[in-house]
């Protein structure tokens, strides 16, 4: 009995993100990043976390902690993102790649605009894509049903507004999944996510963190940020529909400006339910969570692939490095040995590799 509740204390207290040629692992102790470099090497940065629901704890409520451990999770995320495109080398090969491509003039805006420039372009660029995402996911479901309802079925269908714009949000949900799916640029990085899974179950179960342990776990976990999703999208069409029922006139074509905003208003509420979801589903592994969390780890066989040896190799890397109590910095493993083995030691930190 106490192996079994040793073993329950690790559920929900790992999570992570898969990244370009590495994974960012996170606990209670702090975060890590950890990247395979170009000559085969492993480096790993560790991230120490000043999580706002510790420093304020209103902010670690019920229903409060969802949204704003979801807005820390997409900050350290983008920047474990950048992080990782530096350190696999990437960002060389497209520097060298934008040389031999360009042109005068494109020359002539890096030359005379430098960085500030990129990053407003950056700016601007993330805010283009969270436009587009409400256009999908908030004004095209109501603009859809709206004329649909209108035209084919007389205005009969108003009881059902939040069900039909429910489905479309889903239906456009998974056909983005599917056709990211099929990008060859994006399969090592699904590969990544298949890792860190395995790797968390493998921490969860108590066992050595090992590739030959690793692999016989599967690699759909009900924490996912896929299973979050497409469980935030079905809480919205509960949330949405009891909204609609208490204010039946927010579903007329009129008010479809204004039905837009109260969904963009009422989408903390629903993250925050479908956080202490997940939450719940990942520290309860029973038959009633399981049926609950099924689609969402349907969803997972888009967004994960079975992972190489070396790709546990990384997760354990960084699930170890954000286990550690201690902040090292900056480590090197598995660095490659120098061709003159007689030649002196660096004397740069990491330089002939370091275990965590």
């Amino acid at each position: 009995m106490a192996k079994k509740q040793e073993k329950n204390c690790r559920l929900g207290t790992a999570g992570g993100q898969a990244l370009i040629e590495g994974i960012m692992m996170n606990s209670p102790n702090g975060a890590a990043v950890a990247v395979r470099k170009p000559d085969g090497s492993i480096v790993v940065k560790r991230k120490n976390m000043k999580r706002l629901k510790d420093r304020y704890k209103v902010l670690g409520l019920p229903f409060v902690r969802g949204i704003v451990g979801f807005i820390e999770s997409m900050i350290l995320g983008y920047k474990s993102l950048m992080e990782s495109a530096e350190l696999s080398g990437m960002l060389e090969l497209e520097e060298s790649e934008k040389e031999q491509n360009q042109g005068k003039f494109d020359a002539w805006l890096e030359k005379h605009l430098g960085e500030k420039m990129m990053g407003v372009i950056s700016v601007v660029a993330m805010v283009l894509g969270l436009g587009l995402a409400m256009l999908l996911f908030t004004f095209l479901p109501a603009f859809l049903f709206d004329k649909i309802n209108l035209y084919l079925a007389d205005g009969g269908l108003i009881h059902f507004k939040a069900l039909f714009e429910g489905v479309i949000r889903i239906v456009v949900f998974i056909l983005y999944l599917f056709a990211v799916s099929k990008m060859k640029e994006i399969k090592r990085t699904f590969m990544y996510h298949g890792a860190e899974h395995k790797t968390i179950f493998c921490y969860e179960a108590n066992e050595e963190l090992v590739p030959e342990n690793i692999k016989k776990f599967v690699r759909f976990h009900p924490r996912c940020g896929t299973s979050f999703l497409f469980t935030v999208l079905v809480i919205g069409i509960l949330i949405s529909s009891a909204v609609l029922t208490i204010f039946p006139v927010l579903g007329q074509d009129e008010n479809r400006l204004l039905w837009v905003a109260i969904k963009i208003l009422i989408m903390p509420l629903i993250m925050g339910v479908g956080y202490e979801f997940i939450r719940f589903a990942g520290r309860h592994d029973n038959a009633f969570t399981r049926l609950l969390s099924s689609p969402g780890l349907l969803m997972q066989r888009l967004t994960t692939i079975e992972p190489t040896e070396d790709m546990l190799e990384v997760a354990v890397a960084a699930l170890e490095g954000a286990l550690a109590t201690e902040d090292f910095g900056e480590r090197i493993l598995n660095a490659p040995k120098a061709e003159d083995e007689s030649a002196a030691p660096s004397d740069e930190p990491g330089a002939e590799g370091e275990a965590l």
